[in-house]
């Protein structure tokens, strides 16, 4: 069966365990993203400046948290490398690790965004309308970094160990509480007052500190996790592990950074045509945040699984393994733009009522239906060249599509007076530039040993 647990040699099948691995990632990552989307859904019903003054708060900080989720990608690397080579003991050296040293840079995020927020919206160029509420969400928002550090490195426990399962139950907690808080706190419901965006940031903050403590007593009593340090491991753990991940994890961190710098520079392009351009771009690519949640859920399942058959040093498993979940991520890319062209008004009618944004939106959301598709195998194939070790590969080209998108997009929007439509079309230019050319250093995995295995 194509989906059976073990092959007819009695070896665990590569699909089934994508699946076991990616699927508990998906669900949680789908429940988080409909959380984010009944938020911005609430707060476009309200005002579009909340929508565009949530969009520009969320973009920069997001940046800084995927940076530190990026950190842990050498770890999950090469403690599956590890795995792959049978050596159990050096994949727990570089987990207790992890736990170890992993918190500080989240207390030092903390204190800059409770602190520092108008710097990065003033350089940002949210206008003086937009930047109050900005501000607001960040400062309520801001002691989630505090947590950060610690939800990094389960989730990269849960990877290397292929149980993923807790994200779900956690994910599920978190998004509920979240729902509820927001009917209560955005529109003051029950007696609660009215707080808008600060209800919303308020709503986000307690459901993110309530399912993170769900998540770590599941984590300390479940049985499931071989690879778990014990309290005494973490006390006594070296930070040369540490620093070995970091230095596999650091390019893809910078990679992440690059990424959500040429996004920040485009919400200042947009921000620079009017409030409103910024806020219909918020709404778009908040609709493409489910199906990118299912890429980046696949993309850590082909992280793990090529990492452990490069430590086996099976690069025809490895490529078998990315090419399936290639084509997973086409018949996604498909079904989502079907439903983009098949229904555009009701899914703009969910984030707001104004006929005149709906209008201006409608061919922006085919636009991005599109670039799913070079978007999705840029994950996939990023995934397994990373999985590979080569995470120095994902960063330059990621350096490159940073400039490309942001030059693409001033041309088209300040010279040919493109306007939005401009800022949409740099961004499916540097996807599908940028998926060539990841795509042809991928089909080259196998002929050149990763850095990390000579």
């Amino acid at each position: 069966m194509y989906f059976s647990r073990l092959n007819s040699n009695g070896t665990e099948n590569y699909r089934f365990t994508i699946v076991k691995i990616a699927l508990p990632i998906i669900l949680s990552s789908l429940i988080s993203q409909v959380q984010m989307l009944i938020d911005r859904i609430f707060l476009g019903k309200l005002d579009v400046i909340y929508m565009s003054a949530v969009g520009n708060a969320t973009a920069p900080m997001w940046t800084t948290i995927s940076a530190i989720f990026a950190l842990t990608t050498g770890t999950t690397i090469l403690a599956s490398q590890a795995i792959g080579k049978e050596d159990n003991t050096k994949a727990l050296e570089f987990m207790a690790s992890l736990f170890k040293y992993n918190n500080f840079l989240s207390i030092i995020l903390f204190i800059f965004w409770a602190l520092c927020p108008k710097l990065v919206y003033t350089a940002m160029g949210v206008s003086p309308e937009v930047m109050v509420y900005a501000i607001q969400y960040t400062v309520i928002y801001s002691p989630v970094f505090v947590v950060t550090g610690i939800g990094a490195g389960i989730n990269s426990l849960l990877q290397v160990c292929s149980y993923t399962k807790p994200l779900v139950v956690t994910g599920i907690i978190r998004s509920l509480l979240n729902v509820v808080l927001d009917w209560l706190l955005i529109f003051g419901n029950c007696g609660f007052p009215a707080m808008g965006v600060a209800g919303a940031a308020l709503a986000t903050t307690i459901a993110e500190f309530a399912g993170g403590t769900v998540l770590i007593l599941i984590v300390v009593k479940s049985k499931r996790l071989e690879h778990r340090p014990s309290i005494a491991q973490i006390c006594s753990a070296k930070l040369r592990p540490f620093i070995d991940a970091i230095k596999m994890g650091f390019p893809s961190a910078t990679e992440d950074f690059a990424w959500n710098i040429g996004n920040l520079l485009l919400i200042r392009i947009l921000n620079f045509i009017s409030p409103v351009a910024a806020g219909v771009y918020t709404i778009v690519f908040g609709i493409e945040v489910i199906p990118v949640a299912i890429f980046g859920s696949l993309g850590n399942a082909t992280l793990t699984l090529t990492g452990r058959e490069t430590g086996k040093k099976d690069f025809v498993q490895l490529h078998k393994i990315v090419h399936t979940v290639m084509a997973w991520a086409i018949i996604v890319s498909f079904a989502n733009l079907a439903l983009y062209v098949l229904f555009p008004k009701p899914i703009m009618g969910l984030f707001t009522k104004d006929a005149s944004i709906i209008s201006m939106a409608l061919v922006y959301i085919t636009i991005i239906g599109i670039d799913l598709f070079p978007k999705s195998l840029n994950i996939i194939v990023g995934s397994g060249i990373r999985g590979f070790g080569d995470t120095k590969w994902m960063l330059f080209t990621q350096l490159f599509g940073t400039v490309f998108v942001v030059a693409v997009a001033s041309l088209l929007v300040f010279v040919l007076k493109l306007g939005i439509a401009g800022v949409f079309t740099a961004v499916v230019c540097d996807e599908a530039v940028r998926c060539v050319i990841n795509s042809l250093r991928f089909k080259r995995i196998g002929k050149v040993e990763p850095e990390k295995s000579k």
